[in-house]
């Protein structure tokens, strides 16, 4: 039941997302910024009972504003010389590129 719960408001923040994009363009780009996820991961670390858990997800959460602006940076940047799709493509690979900086190469030094 925990997880269907989750699922369904995941739901509604989308859905949420493409009614608002029907109306404007700033409210969309607001959305996202609701901690949805982070809400989900903070709750299931919580329900541990580990203080620590808590401590330690909200900084990996926090460590992951930089590799949002990147994707976000790049199809900004990208829109207006490619196809919107391709932007938001090589956005997501500008993140993939710097969660691997900062998350994963870190951990191989």
């Amino acid at each position: 039941m925990d997880i269907l719960w989750k699922g369904l408001l995941g739901g509604l923040v989308t859905a949420s997302i493409v009614w608002a994009s029907k109306r404007g363009n700033i409210l969309p780009g607001i959305l996202p910024l609701f901690p949805i996820f982070t809400i989900f991961a903070l709750l299931a670390v919580g329900s541990k009972g580990s203080v620590e858990g808590i401590h330690e997800t909200a900084t990996a959460a926090a460590k992951t504003v930089p590799v949002y602006l990147a994707f976000l940076g790049t199809a900004y940047f990208l829109a207006d010389k490619v196809d919107y799709r391709l932007a938001v493509f090589l956005g997501l690979c500008a993140w993939f590129a710097a969660v691997c900086l900062m998350f994963v190469v870190p951990k191989h030094l």
